[in-house]
């Protein structure tokens, strides 16, 4: 099993910037791709960007150039630099791990962008 919290979500003005973290525990010698996805209301559940043990990292179009996803192995913690938002960024983000066999999430944190 693996946990996942998030923390850093709040309210924030258009064009402003916030930075979520990831902290995972628990079995986490098995991930081998971290990332975050993000739901707005009404929505699907969509990829925002993804980061491979190997450093590779596939990010969603919308975001391409505003945000940045890091990771920080020695404390098993990844972070999603947010910079330039839009209020279409407001959304729940959930940080995501997933081995060969399963996908974890944590609890979500929100993000609200205020035009």
């Amino acid at each position: 099993q693996v946990q996942l919290v998030e923390s850093g979500g709040g309210l924030v003005q258009a064009g402003g910037s916030l930075r979520l973290s990831c902290a995972a525990s628990g079995s986490i010698f098995t991930i081998n791709t971290m990332g975050w996805y993000r739901q707005a209301p009404g929505k699907q559940r969509e990829l925002v960007v993804d980061i491979t043990n190997g450093g590779s990292t596939n990010y969603a179009d919308s975001v391409k150039g505003r945000f940045t996803i890091s990771r920080d192995n020695a404390k098993n913690t990844v972070y999603l630099q947010m910079n330039s938002l839009k209020p279409e960024d407001t959304a729940v983000y959930y940080c995501n791990a997933r081995d060969f066999r399963y996908s974890y999430w944590g609890q979500g944190t929100e993000v609200t962008v205020s035009s």
